[in-house]
């Protein structure tokens, strides 16, 4: 049986950064993937923005660790080199409910530590964005983009050579933890002896914490599937910064986000779905999109959206239910040695990828 300090289970911009983190510690890390290349899930089916840290519930882990994550992400990329672009956003009110909603968003953001937000009127949003349509806007100057394979390519990177290494179609079939650590055995048949095991599974992470025999069951959560749906703008995009509707309640609405290369596309929108194998976007939800997108942009041309990609939001909560937060769970919670859970990590999961990574680091540090 071979001998492992740390292993992490997926090779998630996630679970890249944590195994990152615990490697430059100077800990021996393994990273399992049941792929056969880093980032093939949820880290590569998103709109690969760096969120600004407004939305979330003062206090939240998410509301903490995308702020703290952000100013990280922004300062790795500067120092490798890696593409992005603080191209910023606006969150647009469409009615008149909604510019009501835009104060409360500016102080739900101070609250979290986002003081750069500014209200705008009709006129100066369309001054900054002409084709958009609006009653009021807040501005996030703060929000931007990143070539998220590029991040995690280069996370890879960095664990390699503090001496790190992923596993690539190496999924876990069992594990069993005790108090004097964790065997592992993987599909193939392979057993690993482990000090330190962080579960960073992404949407199986539940269905793999059902795997771990030593752990009650009722710390393993229900999984929950909102499959977001994405289309793309056939040709040029008149937009310059991110638009934003007023948030909606399982999501951030029909959104436009552009890439590096100026490509738009529009999504996600929500469809809660039973398998996180449902990657299939329905042409027919285009029709849709028309509706909301043309709130903002009212010139969108009839036939300028195209099936995009879908991806999947590994929700803690299900339809109708109040959103959850990041579960970060250890020992302390849950009893068992040497293992962590990350659960429920969507958005913001890749703003707060090197945030969280530093938790978990941290959490595992102090007790090793």
């Amino acid at each position: 049986m071979e001998e492992v300090d740390c292993v992490v289970i997926g090779a998630g911009v996630v679970g890249l950064a944590t195994a990152r983190a615990l490697a430059l510690q100077g800990r021996e890390v393994m990273v399992l993937e049941a792929a056969s290349a880093i980032g093939t899930g949820t880290s590569s089916r998103n709109s690969e923005v760096i969120h600004a840290g407004i939305y979330y519930p003062q206090g939240s882990l998410k509301a903490r660790l995308c702020v703290e994550g952000k100013q990280l992400l922004y300062a790795y990329c500067e120092e490798r080199g890696i593409g992005h672009s603080r191209c910023g956003k606006l969150i647009v009110a469409t009615s008149a409910a909604q510019v009501v909603q835009l104060q409360a968003i500016i102080e739900k953001a101070a609250a979290n530590g986002v003081h750069d937000l500014v209200l705008l009127t009709r006129d100066e949003a369309r001054a900054l964005e002409p084709a958009l349509e609006c009653m009021a806007a807040v501005h996030s100057p703060g929000t931007g983009i990143v070539d998220s394979h590029a991040l995690m390519l280069s996370m890879q990177g960095d664990l390699e050579n503090a001496g790190g290494m992923v596993a690539f179609n190496s999924p876990l079939a069992h594990a069993v933890f005790s108090q004097t650590g964790a065997v592992l055995t993987t599909v193939d048949g392979t057993c690993l002896n482990a000090n330190t095991v962080v579960n960073a599974a992404g949407l199986n992470a539940p269905l793999l914490a059902g795997k771990f025999e030593g752990l009650p069951a009722e710390f393993v959560p229900v999984s929950h599937y909102a499959k977001g749906n994405y289309f793309t703008l056939a040709g040029r995009s008149p937009f310059g910064r991110l638009i934003y509707p007023v948030p909606e309640a399982a999501g951030l609405g029909v959104h436009l986000t552009i890439d590096l290369g100026g490509q738009a596309k529009f999504g996600p929108d929500v469809q809660w779905v039973e398998s996180a194998d449902d990657l299939v976007v329905d042409a027919a939800r285009g029709e849709a999109f028309y509706a909301e997108v043309r709130k903002y942009w009212p010139a969108l041309a009839d036939g300028a959206l195209q099936p995009g990609y879908a991806g999947i939001r590994p929700k803690l909560h299900g339809p109708g239910e109040p959103a959850g937060d990041f579960v970060i769970q250890g020992s302390l919670d849950h009893g068992v040695r040497g293992l962590v859970n990350l659960f429920g990590i969507e958005s913001p999961g890749l703003t707060s990828c090197m945030a969280i990574a530093r938790c978990v680091s941290e959490m595992l540090q102090n007790r090793h």
